[in-house]
């Protein structure tokens, strides 16, 4: 096999639950392919380059292996090999999010009428 539509082979490496979620995430340009957003159609080979968002993280891949099937976890991970700088990368943010104080919670009865007040200006 010497290339496969991006959509599968994101959902083959285990990046999306669904082909049609990885289909999404490429219509909306959270994947790019050395810089340039693909359709789903876009035939990836051994060697491209990819930077997938995937909520809060960002992955700098490379492909190093084709299928068009989905593989259990551990093959599907020697389908693609993650640079350093963005592994680094991910790990940071993920100790900066468990150090950040929680600031998504409701607001109190004080605070819900300030807001209130506020908007009916």
């Amino acid at each position: 096999m010497e290339s496969v539509r991006i959509d599968k082979w994101l959902w083959a490496a285990r990046f999306y639950k669904t082909r049609s979620i990885a289909k999404e995430s490429l219509m909306s340009g959270k994947v790019k392919v050395s810089g340039h957003n693909p359709k789903p159609s876009y035939q990836v080979k051994v060697g491209d380059q990819l930077r997938i968002r995937r909520g809060n993280d960002l992955f700098h891949v490379v492909v190093k292996g084709m299928s068009d099937k989905r593989l259990s976890a551990p093959l599907a991970q020697a389908l693609y090999e993650e640079t350093e700088e963005s592994r680094l990368a991910r790990e940071r943010q993920k100790e900066e999010r468990l150090v950040a104080p929680d600031t998504q919670h409701r607001p109190d009865k004080k605070q819900r009428r300030q807001l209130r007040d506020f908007k009916s200006l």
